[in-house]
């Protein structure tokens, strides 16, 4: 419950009209409204909260320099009375603003988290006698088969990052690898798969303390290319210590110079110091069909020497020496030479140490594809490497301890990958590619061991994971095992490489394999077995379950309406009771109007009858907020029309990893081929940062079939993004600007294309229909006319082009028309610039009688407070999925931030007659469960990763409440073990 001594309950008055339009959590004023409010009817009147509380509120956590930094901010100056007239508009403007009940300064980017950092590099102080050094293998093969694995050079004072593909994060997280440790990145190839994780990344660094911290980034000059797209929404201080090297490029993608193709330069080197002495050799790739050169092609060899290993002190030589016990001892183990302290000589470092070591050398070859093959294989830079080599001299060899290769199956086990990695003589070779054993083993076990509990518990929320597959399990163990068996009759020291598989290279006694750390591999049956043991009324709980959703579909059928006025019902919670075996009939008036009055939480929408289970369902594949955490990725919500196709809403970084895990990784591939659209709502990183990756992999599956681009609809500041990263990677897409889809536009265009009006010209003086889009759009801004948010948007560089924006919105419909959509609109919200919900409403069905059956309605908020718009277009939603990031007592952090409670997320959906909400993007203060208030949720229910949610399932969503209660009875309280670091940046 919501308990603020100064909040006063408020009715409205059908005979007294009030002068500000009020909502749940805040009154706004009228001009603020996209569109005039309908009428409430056949929903009743419900009250309402209006905060009349002391003014000048800091949000709590504001000290800690996250974003927001309190509603308001008091300026300082001399007593002058210019200054007093000024301090006097800017109170009354702050005032204003907090009745409004949102941050203003934030929904217009002008808050202190717009303003940039100083973010500074660590400064170090290194040990050159490094007590523990080891390389380690980060997310190999991430069970999805989505990303490159990462792998982690470690030293006492120095840490450093060999690519940072999607998941990074939530894999550091699991593990507990502090990645704020990390002093430098490298990259052996710049694309999606590599570098995927590289924004999430830099910006949970930015956000750690209160100046943040950076990080140098190294990679081939692709890398100017990643680097100039994260610009546009990453601030430019986690970005001035990036270096690419290598060579560089015409604005047209060609090569300065073509003769560096056949002269490769000499290794190229980027760190040398008292610990380490990194280089890179580009590989450039030799095409035979005269294709040239394309970003994104080149790849890297790192080559990691660490230095001499000095031979063992010996005491006899130094005292004969005329040394005394001491610090010069340890000055001649550093390498340094000192004064005899009984004789008149120079005692220097060799003549008290035994024969010294080679320091041990790592090296990581990423060759790709067989194009790569042929330029590692002429590299005259790797010669010194090999073993068998004849064309230098033997004392100039240097013995590679350890190979990690990262390229695909398909080109390490070629005959002539497979000869090249024998020149090396006895090196270990440890295989990091896409092996299909690293697929059996969940890469993340607590979000692993969360989504079994959660099938256990109700299969039909969550479906078992498409990894679980017996088949495709039998599958990947045989080819497991061939693979394995060719490789081992092949070469003796290859293995294939585990998660948190060690190579030690210090203390020199270590040296070799270490495989203490790999994780222990737990199946779906033994995560229950487990569950069972602690909270053993669960078998109750799901067998009650397993009644409840039986229960539900045999009413469906044997209840089913004989006319339009009869609607079933199901009414478990007035017994109290979990068997879910209380259903029952009612008859349902409709009003004068025709709408089914569904105030009741058990009435069903005309919209679900004869609904089957192949209309709609909703995979929910990121429920969290900011950054990815162990339990909860990041936004984003699939829809799913089944043979008609799907839609994302949302896509942050992981999303390709979320939809293998849901589908597998044959069904991921098919539910991206078949996208009909993606839909972003705000350029907020959290959002947005996996759509890289699924439109290469799209355009990747339908290289050989002809296709169209793929339709991406976003805010205006994603196409800059987009555009940018174009040049990096193909990513086969068309933009559409979130503006040009908003309720008046899309109908608009199609009343335009109806009535015939003419496109290219206004002869007559007639306006033409872009003319009338365009102004129809304007006129649903988000804030009153000339308002600095509505600036903002008409910006130059920034119009609103109409005329171009027609056929890429008549192409939509299209698309949206094939799958049995009537609409897709998007409605302006309160959180950031460019911020927006979007609605999608099916088309009307027949009923066996012949009956006009309307058509179901989703909503989904993206980020943002309570709004009127959204309320509005919220309108007797079937589903409404709306953001819960806060619980009930942080009202000043949602505001501060522009983000929702939990009771103001649910009041939403009361307002708005939404027949069912669901909650969703929580803060990452609350792993496994966020803090709610049972007596609200009877129309509602809390979203969890890969839950899917049948649109014929509806009906028993909120009586799934208690059976998670049971499940999560430890964790039903707040969890402050989250570092929301980046806040400061992505919110």
């Amino acid at each position: 419950m919501l308990h603020l001594p100064s909040l006063k309950l408020l009715l409205p008055s059908s005979s007294a009209p009030l002068s500000k339009t009020h909502f749940f959590g805040f009154s706004l004023s009228r001009p603020f409204l996209s569109r005039p409010r309908p009428p409430l009817n056949p929903h009743p009147p419900l009250p309402v909260l209006s905060y009349s509380g002391p003014r000048n509120r800091r949000p709590s956590g504001s000290g800690r320099g996250r974003g927001g930094g309190g509603v308001f901010h008091q300026r300082r100056g001399a007593n002058t009375l210019r200054e007093e007239r000024g301090r006097g508009r800017a109170q009354e403007m702050e005032e204003k603003e907090e009745t409004l009940g949102f941050n203003k300064r934030r929904a217009e980017g002008r808050d202190k988290s717009a303003k940039p950092k100083n973010l500074q590099l660590k400064i170090r102080k290194l040990n050159p006698v490094n007590t523990i050094c080891y390389v380690q293998i980060l997310g190999t093969g991430m069970d999805t088969q989505d990303t490159s694995p990462s792998v982690l050079l470690f030293f006492d004072k120095q840490r450093f990052i060999f690519n940072a593909g999607e998941g990074l994060q939530r894999f550091c997280t699991e593990h507990k690898i502090k990645l704020s440790k990390i002093d430098h990145i490298f990259f052996t190839r710049v694309c999606s798969e590599t570098a995927g994780g590289l924004p999430g990344l830099l910006l949970t660094l930015a956000g750690i303390g209160e100046e943040g911290m950076s990080v140098n980034i190294w990679g081939p000059s692709d890398l100017n290319y990643l680097v100039d797209a994260m610009r546009s929404f990453i601030p430019n201080a986690a970005m001035v210590h990036a270096h690419s090297f290598g060579l560089t490029k015409n604005d047209d993608g060609s090569t300065l110079s073509s003769s560096v193709f056949d002269k490769p330069p000499d290794p190229i080197v980027i760190i040398d110091d008292e610990v380490v002495c990194i280089s890179a050799i580009p590989i450039y790739p030799s095409y035979s069909n005269g294709s040239t050169l394309k970003p994104g092609d080149v790849a890297v060899i790192y080559a990691c020497e660490l230095p001499e290993i000095k031979g063992k002190f010996d005491p006899a030589k130094a005292a004969a020496l005329g040394l005394r016990p001491g610090p010069k001892y340890r000055e001649l183990q550093l390498g340094n030479s000192v004064m005899s302290d009984h004789l008149k000589i120079m005692v220097h470092p060799s003549d008290v140490l035994g024969p010294s070591s080679p320091g041990p050398i790592i090296l990581l070859v990423d060759c790709s594809t067989s194009s790569h093959l042929h330029q590692i294989l002429s590299a005259k830079s790797l010669h010194c490497y090999y073993r068998d080599s004849s064309q230098q001299p033997t004392e100039n060899n240097k013995i590679v301890n350890c190979i990690i290769h990262l390229g695909p199956a398909s080109v390490t086990k070629t005959a002539d990958y497979q000869n090249w990695m024998k020149r090396f003589g006895r090196t270990q070779h440890i295989m990091a590619g896409h092996e299909m054993k690293n697929m059996e083993i969940p890469i993340l076990k607590s979000s692993a061991k969360i989504s079994s509990q959660l099938n256990y518990l109700c299969p039909e929320l969550f479906p078992g994971p498409g990894l679980w597959s017996s088949k495709q399990s039998s599958d990947m163990s045989l080819q497991s095992s061939e693979l394995c068996e060719d490789l081992c009759s092949t070469l003796s020291n290859s293995i294939p490489a585990e998660n948190l598989l060690k190579f030690h290279l210090r203390p020199y006694s270590q040296l070799g394999l270490d495989r203490s750390a790999i994780p222990a591999s737990l199946s779906h049956e033994e995560f229950i077995a487990e569950l069972l043991s602690e909270i053993p009324e669960i078998a109750d709980a799901s067998k009650n379950v397993v009644q409840l959703s039986q229960s539900s579909a045999e009413d469906k059928v044997s209840n089913s309406p004989k006319d339009g006025n009869f609607i079933m019902v199901e009414e478990p919670w007035l017994s109290g009771s979990f068997s879910g075996n209380n259903a029952h009939i009612k008859k349902q008036g409709r009003d004068s109007s025709g709408v089914d009055n569904v105030g009741n939480p058990h009435s069903i929408p005309a919209c679900m009858e004869n609904i089957s289970r192949e209309d709609m369902e909703v995979v929910l594949l990121g429920t969290g907020s900011s950054q990815p955490s162990k339990y909860r990725n990041v936004s984003s919500i699939f829809v799913n029309l089944f043979s008609r196709g799907s839609l994302l809403f949302d896509c942050g970084e992981g999303t390709l990893a979320q939809l293998k895990r849901r589908f597998g990784i044959k069904g991921a591939d098919d539910a991206v081929k078949g996208l009909k659209c993606i839909w972003i709502s705000h350029i907020h990183a959290d959002h947005h940062t996996g759509l890289a990756r699924i439109l290469a992999l799209r355009c990747q599956l339908l290289k050989d079939v002809p296709h169209k681009p793929l339709l991406v609809i976003g805010p205006r500041p994603l196409k800059r993004f987009l555009d940018a990263y174009s040049r990096l990677e193909d990513l086969d897409m068309q933009f559409l600007d979130c503006r040009h889809t908003l309720e008046t536009t899309f109908h608009g265009s199609l009343d335009s294309r109806e009535d015939h009006i003419p496109v290219n010209s206004d002869k007559d003086g007639s306006k033409s229909a872009t003319d009338i889009i365009s102004s129809r759009s304007l006129e649903s801004t988000l804030f009153a006319p000339h308002s600095k948010m509505q600036s903002y948007w008409k910006r130059p560089g920034s119009p609103v082009d109409t005329a171009t924006a027609l056929p890429v919105l008549m192409r939509l419909k299209e698309l949206l028309s094939g799958a049995g959509i009537e609409a897709l609109y998007s409605v302006p919200v309160v959180h950031c610039p460019q911020a927006f919900g979007v609605v999608l409403k099916a088309a009307e069905r027949i009923n066996m009688l012949g009956k006009n059956i309307p058509g179901w309605k989703l909503v989904y908020s993206g980020d943002t407070r309570p709004c009127q718009a959204l309320i509005n277009a919220s309108r007797d939603a079937t589903l409404l999925i709306h953001e819960a990031t806060f619980e009930d007592n942080m009202e000043d952090e949602a505001i501060a931030r522009n983000h929702s409670t939990t009771k103001e997320a649910i009041g939403v959906g009361t307002s708005a007659g939404a027949y069912r909400t669901i909650l969703t993007h929580f803060s990452q203060r609350y792993p496994k469960i966020p803090v709610f208030n049972a007596a609200d949720m009877q129309k509602t229910c809390i979203a969890f990763d890969l839950m899917t949610v049948n649109l014929a399932d509806l009906q028993m969503l909120p009586e799934f409440l208690p059976y998670l209660k049971v499940l999560f009875r430890k964790e039903l309280v707040a969890d402050d073990e989250s570092d929301e670091v980046h806040d400061s940046f992505v919110y």
